[in-house]
């Protein structure tokens, strides 16, 4: 074990006496440390209510034999940070939330963790640390909340979002929107569409780093708690059998993973964080993979933002096992891959087949035949763009119209609300990649904005930033290489025809490669936003968004 290193023999007495000093005994120190990592804070309301999840977890690892040492990791909410400076923040987080794991579990030579995450970057932050350290480790997430309710309606954190755009529109009232604000989000809990939380938790468990079901059990309920006690036992198993990460993050279980994020038509963050989770386990994921997948992968889920089903109505209808069972019948998932269970995915899934086929449905009758993410390429994006073709509306997967360009978030908000946008348009926002933001901001308040106005089906959004979980429409992303990289959406003019076709994959400006290099030769890239603090050493460190937005070692 790695803590016997530091706390056996002779030399182990200075490490036992700090054990002994907070109430250890003898019995505790002498078993297998594992750390338990609690994202717990009271800014999160997938994280509020974490402590229930971590306690649950620390007597699943006493039950297995161990010894839970808890610590914490820092959170950011991106509801909270939407919209504003605040967002720069969320993704670059996700590197701290890495090394620090790295820090605590080297730093006292922990046996193995268990970890505790719910939110956005929380997740892929804690699956990457325990790629990097490559000891015995389970992912157990707190859960997605319950959907709200409002007059016959469902509501989710988008209804929100989008509403603020129908009340600068004036379509409704402030009284309605205090209203929608007011029973949108009932409970604690990460929120209750297939948005980039609840998608990167459903994707724990495909990549075999969490129990089934870590995806869809509610935050409030008796089956999340039982899962974390599992989790804890669990972490003792592998530690037994000396299961690690890096046997369960195999190229196959990423090829997974990939696949029914296309059936359920996940979060285009999945593409940032996947590659990078790959990237700590020593594997490279290209873009062209998720292409590959997604033209032979049915979709076979519409949960918000894509449709109006909710987390708890997959969870009902048989969860990730029921999907991935579903896939199983064109052989489309690899069922040989090892899992924290102990197990492969294959024994996970057998016995668990779909329970509602209008939540999901049958391979015979997908809602498209196709994945629900595109990557697209062209002069605009030869390193690829990413954008969710299922939650775009027919009449916009082929569009061609003028550029209306903004250098920031802020800039195009400002338009929108004022009405400035005509239908038609396409709106570019740049300098808001990895680099140039820096930390690649979500647009959740544009894409909503424009959702909200009733734009969606005419107006299209490109940006080399990225988009919320929750963001539905015409949205493209991720665009590579980024402006603050000297792409040429840097070199775009107000005016110039952009061409959009997803059903081919492409995005590409209509301009001669004489006007493009005569526009190269006068541009000047704009000076950074950060000159001082974490951002600034974010943005000289950081790759583009096509590797992951992996932070460069060399």
């Amino acid at each position: 074990m790695n803590s016997d290193k530091i706390k056996t023999g002779a030399k182990g007495a200075p490490v036992r006496s700090l054990f002994y000093a907070m109430g250890y005994t003898k019995e505790e120190i002498d078993r297998p440390i594992i750390g338990v990592v609690n994202a717990k804070n009271e800014l999160i309301p997938g994280h509020m209510m974490l402590d229930r999840v971590a306690e649950a977890a620390k007597r699943g690892v006493l039950i297995g034999g161990g010894t839970p040492v808890e610590f914490p990791a820092i959170g950011i909410c991106d509801g909270i940070a939407m919209g504003h400076v605040g967002m720069k923040f969320p993704l670059a987080s996700r590197e701290l939330i890495c090394d620090s794991i790295e820090a605590m579990a080297r730093g006292h030579q922990l046996d193995g963790l268990v970890l505790i995450p719910n939110c956005d970057k929380i997740v892929p932050g804690m699956l990457m640390a325990a790629a990097r350290l490559n000891i015995p480790a389970v992912v157990v997430s707190g859960g997605p909340m319950r959907p709200g309710h409002l007059n016959g309606r469902t509501l989710d954190f988008n209804s929100v979002m989008e509403s603020v755009g129908s009340f600068q529109n004036g379509d409704i009232d402030a009284d309605e929107l205090e209203a929608v604000a007011q029973n949108c989000c009932p409970g604690c809990g990460s929120c209750s569409g297939l948005f980039t939380a609840n998608s990167m938790n459903s994707l724990t468990e495909v990549l075999g780093m969490g129990l089934p079901f870590n995806g869809t059990a509610l935050s409030d309920s008796g089956e999340r708690i039982r899962l974390a006690k599992q989790a804890g036992m669990q972490v003792m198993e592998m530690l037994r059998r000396d299961i690690r990460p890096r046997d369960i993050l195999t190229e196959k279980a990423f090829e997974n993973a990939i696949t029914v994020d296309m059936a359920m038509a996940g979060s285009t963050n999945t593409v940032l964080h996947l590659p990078a989770i790959a990237h700590e386990a020593g594997l490279k994921l290209e873009l062209d993979k998720f292409d590959a997948i997604s033209e032979h992968t049915p979709n076979l889920c519409k949960l918000s933002p894509s449709g109006h089903h909710h987390m708890d109505q997959l969870g009902a209808a048989g969860g990730i096992p029921a999907l991935m069972n579903e896939l199983t019948k064109l052989d489309l998932i690899h069922k040989d891959c090892m899992t924290v269970t102990g197990k492969t995915i294959g024994e996970n899934i057998a016995h668990h087949p779909v329970l509602d086929h209008e939540i999901i449905r049958p391979v015979e009758n997908p809602y498209r035949n196709r994945g629900g993410l595109a990557i697209l390429r062209g002069n605009l994006a030869p390193d690829g763009a990413v954008v969710k073709e299922s939650a775009v509306a027919p009449e916009m997967l082929e569009h061609t119209g003028p550029a209306v360009l903004f250098n920031s978030e802020e800039e195009a908000v400002e338009a929108i609300w004022g009405k400035k946008i005509k239908k038609g348009d396409i709106i570019v926002i740049r300098y808001e990649g990895p680099k140039g933001g820096p930390g690649m901001r979500e647009m959740l308040s544009p894409t909503s904005s424009i959702a909200g106005m009733g734009l969606d089906k005419d107006v299209a959004l490109i940006t080399d930033g990225r988009f919320s979980g929750a963001s539905r429409g015409a949205s493209i992303g991720h665009v590579s290489p980024e402006a603050m990289a000297g792409g040429l959406i840097g070199l775009l003019q107000d005016g110039d025809t952009i061409h959009i076709d997803i059903p081919n994959r492409v995005l590409e400006v209509q301009l001669t490669e004489e006007e493009i290099a005569k526009r190269r030769e006068t541009f000047v890239l704009p000076e950074p936003k950060e000159k001082t603090g974490y951002l600034s050493r974010y943005a000289k460190l950081v790759t583009s968004a096509n590797t992951g937005a992996v932070l460069s070692t060399d």
